[in-house]
């Protein structure tokens, strides 16, 4: 069958460029090789000539040999398009590398069966599947060994792919059976690698799985006091996926499993016992398995508490951490990717909302943007390296813990805690403060009566001699700011507010990169939380960020940025005195002059703009026109770039993000300058909004976003800049609204669904609008009818309709039974705000247009009414008028079975806020 041959010639090019590969030192041949071998992937059955080189030309050296193996391994997907011939050739030479004498080549050869049975699936390449079942069952320990590789990593990155019928039989069938078996093997690594295998069916619950679980958990107990490092690290991770998947099959032997977990996350193996470690944090994860966990508290925090604590492998990755480094530039590999933060419009809802029955609402899942995985906020820089590891994962298991268990978690702790916070070693008082940072959350109640000591005591510690108990500190006051950020008397201002803010801005100015980055951190969570708090205090604020500027790298620059424009969002109006806006302007405008339009630092800058923007309102005016000219440059490039690449797409794509921020820092100055920035509008050729048309069609989501975004503010804020291009916008904006779009589409839908109840506000009752009243609601409707809309999309689709109704009712009402149930519920739980009362008027005016279209539905919007907590005086008004219309005349003697039918909390708040 395997008929297929390479072409002598097309196989001597790529056995050049392979050889030329090997030529390490010299970047400008490595491009070049980069360039061929891309090429190389339009040439038909170019993975048949690799597995040609790995397995056939045994006069090449093992090297070029094995580099062959892992191109084709990165190129595994192109066996999809080769020829029948083509494909069995490499299939087949894959199998003989297996086995060849060379390690080198083994391994290489391990990876392409890896990869190759990833694309095709075992149950397309059954030959595969049974060469490695068979070398299960090897004399030879190579063999057995190379067939664990495979299987292990196969198991581990598409294990569902296993759990099919090939040929009339299940593979798991006789799979698990042997692996359960050979967990037994006198080899630590087979064992090992039996174990592993075993563990990746756990999560899938697989049904061969389910019928072997008693003997899997007996395997794990049989090796779990195994002299291998590796097979206890496996054994830990299977009972952690048997806690998270099967917990009804531990539950009765959790006794013996918390204390194997106990003492292995104690063990002196750290790859022990992070994995041991992660089973208590899985425990606390789980609201369910509270009640098995409660009597393991006292014993598991203290180990936690150890666990947290640096350890000399910690170390050794932070060796390179000097006290004073402010002067040393930053390593490309010390700067994260900066994601921009685009403006996706949403309502703010109100905590604990409930339905309409009284229960609280399920969550919502994946249209939350919010991760509440507790797991991001230990997987930061704060203390090291990326890696997650013992200290992250103790750390973030007592958080969960102290969320779910508060005073029952700290009581047994606090003794331990305060040794550490106390000790003179530096280590155990830096994981003291770690400590007191992760019960923040969850114990605050409990902490309150200590923090009048704690703080101080923190706030002693920002002048350590040691950076890292410095930067912890600081991570730990931001976890408290909600406590101290807002006081109440003139005494907790001198005591706690003042103090720590002084302390928070020295740190900003610390001479440790760590430090610094830490300290800005904090403080930006102390802006958010003080808010106009900080106003009294805004020019000392301002002097110290503005020196750091010159002071910091790239890498704290970017979180520094980030910090300046929490302040503006925080303070508001504050910002507007010219004289504080000036000093902060200075080094702004500094860097703004120094960087290039496609310079990537350039991004976080605009974004920081963007809030200044805002906040400073009129007294940005005389940057405004410079502002502008360079958003609007930098936009016009982009979409020139845009259109040159889709024209030819050998070519890199445009970076979005440089459009996105010019867009949004627009909306900034359309927000806080208004119609003072028309001349500005109008001045451009081709005009501004041609532009925006433009980014309205873009491909990338994020790009129509930040595009609607504009619209709505300049909607809000230049209508009649805006008026004359909405029969370009309107089109646009009315195909966005799709009512069940792609996860990545839903911000742009969002925003496109507001910006029209925005342009439907400022048209008002004029005519002119009455064109797009049909097909919008045509495009709303729909989104909160169905049941899979994202709840954010729902919500500005009923303000929205509202709004449309509150300008040109009789276009709407004629609908309204169709919709007034869904448009009730997507409103009821959101906070009482102006866009929520001007929706309201809305709907009250279609119910006063046609009574009858809520007739039935009438409770909806009862419920709906009662859930008010200020409605303005207009919207009370018409909410008093309906209900005595309703009462009167609708219902009329039925009235008072009517509201019964309500249930007591609707009947009582309706009488007495209403007298109905």
């Amino acid at each position: 069958m395997e008929t297929w041959s390479p072409d002598p010639t097309g196989l001597a090019q790529i056995l050049q460029t392979l050889r030329d590969s090997t030529n390490i030192h010299d970047k400008q041949v490595q491009q070049q090789i980069t360039m061929r071998l891309n090429e190389y992937q339009r040439v038909p059955n170019y993975i048949a000539y690799l597995a040609h080189i790995l397995a056939a030309l045994t006069q090449e050296g093992e090297q070029i040999r094995s580099i062959a193996g892992y191109i084709l391994k990165n190129n595994s997907r192109l066996i999809s398009a080769a020829t029948p011939e083509a494909a069995a050739y490499v299939k087949a030479s894959a199998i003989n590398a297996f086995t060849d004498q060379s390690v080198m080549l083994r391994n290489a050869a391990q990876q392409v069966l890896i990869a190759l049975l990833g694309v095709l699936e075992p149950k397309n390449w059954p030959e595969a599947l049974s060469m490695l079942i068979q070398a299960l069952d090897s004399p030879d320990p190579i063999a057995q060994e190379g067939a664990f590789v495979v299987l292990s990593r196969a198991c581990e990155d598409y294990p569902r792919k296993f759990d099919v019928e090939i040929q009339g039989s299940r593979p798991l069938d006789f799979l698990i059976p042997k692996w359960i078996k050979l967990c037994q093997h006198a080899s630590a690594k087979i064992r090992g690698y039996a174990i592993s295998c075993l563990t990746q069916f756990v999560p899938i619950e697989s049904e061969a799985l389910n019928t072997h679980i008693d003997n899997i958990i007996s395997s794990f107990f049989r090796t779990a006091a195994d002299t291998d490092p590796v097979v206890r690290r496996n054994v830990c991770t299977g009972l952690v996926l048997l806690l998270a998947s099967r917990p009804d099959k531990l539950i009765p032997e959790m006794h013996n499993v918390a204390e194997y977990m106990l003492y292995s996350t104690q063990d002196q193996n750290t790859l022990v016992s992070l994995e041991a470690c992660e089973f208590w944090l899985t425990f606390a994860e789980d609201p369910e398995l509270q009640n098995a966990l409660t009597p393991y508290i006292p014993r598991v925090a203290p180990v936690l508490l150890d666990s947290m604590v640096y350890s000399p492998e910690d170390l050794m990755w932070l060796e390179d951490d000097v006290d004073d480094d402010s002067a040393i530039p930053d390593r490309d590999t010390d700067i994260k990717p900066f994601h921009v933060g685009r403006r996706a419009h949403g309502l703010e809802r109100e905590e604990g909302a409930a339905n309409a029955n009284g229960q609280p609402n399920p969550a919502e899942g994946a249209d939350d943007d919010d991760d509440d995985d507790v797991d991001d906020d230990y997987d930061d820089d704060e203390d090291m390296s990326t890696e997650w590891n013992l200290r992250k994962c103790a750390a973030a298991a007592l958080d969960v813990m102290a969320v779910r268990f508060g005073n029952s978690l700290l009581q047994p702790l606090l003794p331990h805690l305060k040794e550490k916070l106390w000790s003179p070693d530096w280590k155990q008082r830096e994981c003291g403060i770690l400590a007191l940072g992760a019960l923040a959350e969850g114990c605050i109640d409990y902490m309150e009566p200590h923090l009048p000591t704690l703080i101080p005591f923190l706030v002693n510690m920002l002048g350590d001699a040691k950076p890292l108990v410095r930067s912890i500190t600081c991570w730990t006051l931001g976890r408290y700011a909600g406590w101290y950020a807002q006081p109440q008397t003139e005494e907790q201002r001198n005591m706690f507010f003042i103090p720590i803010m002084e302390g928070l801005l020295r740190m900003i100015l610390d001479n440790n990169k760590r430090v610094q980055e830490a300290g800005c951190s904090a403080f930006a969570t102390f802006e958010e939380e003080a808010s106009q708090a900080l106003n009294p205090f805004l020019e000392p604020v301002l002097q110290n960020l503005v020196l750091a500027f010159d002071k910091y790298q790239q890498k704290n620059l970017l979180i520094l940025y980030d910090a300046v424009g929490t302040l503006a969002d925080a303070v508001g109006a504050g910002m507007q005195n010219p004289a504080l806006l000036q000093i902060l302007m200075r080094p702004l405008e500094d860097k703004w002059s120094k960087l290039g339009d496609d310079d990537d630092d350039l991004v976080p800058l605009l974004e920081c703009l963007t809030s200044v923007t805002i906040a400073a309102g009129p007294a940005f005016l005389n940057w405004a026109p410079i502002v502008y000219e360079r958003c609007y440059r930098i936009i016009h490039t982009s979409l020139v770039q845009y259109s040159t690449w889709q024209q030819n797409q050998d070519l890199d794509e445009p970076d979005r993000s440089f459009v996105i921020v010019a867009l949004d820092l627009l909306s900034g100055l359309v927000q806080g300058l208004g119609m003072q920035l028309a001349p500005s509008l109008n001045s451009s050729s081709p005009h501004l909004l041609t532009l925006v048309v433009a980014c309205l069609k873009h491909p990338q989501a994020s790009v129509r976003q930040s595009g609607y975004a504009l619209i709505g503010d300049l909607a809000m804020s230049c209508f009649e800049v805006l008026r004359p291009h909405l029969p370009m916008i309107m089109p646009e904006l009315i195909a966005q609204l799709d009512p069940a779009p792609k996860v990545e589409f839903v911000s742009a839908s969002n925003n496109a669904a507001w910006s029209a109840g925005e342009i439907a506000l400022h048209y008002g009752g004029d005519p002119e609008f009455n064109q797009w009243v049909p097909p919008l609601i045509l495009r709303l409707i729909p989104i909160l009818l169905n049941p899979q809309s994202p709840k954010s999309l729902s919500e500005n689709a009923a303000v929205t309709i509202g709004r449309i109704g509150l300008v040109q009712p009789q276009s709407v009402a004629p609908h309204l039974e169709s919709f007034a149930v869904a448009w009730c519920q997507a409103l009821v739980d959101i906070k009482d705000n102006e866009e929520k009362d001007s929706a309201f008027r809305g709907f009250c005016t279609l119910i006063q247009t046609n009574p009858q279209g809520i007739m039935k539905d009438f409770m909806w919007f009862c419920h709906a009414v009662v859930r008010w907590q200020n409605p303005s005086a207009e919207l009370n008004e018409m909410f008093t008028n309906i209900l005595q219309v309703f009462r009167q005349q609708m219902f009329g003697p039925q009235w008072e079975n009517q509201l019964l039918t309500y249930g007591p909390t609707i009947a009582e708040r309706l009488r007495a806020r209403y007298s109905v």
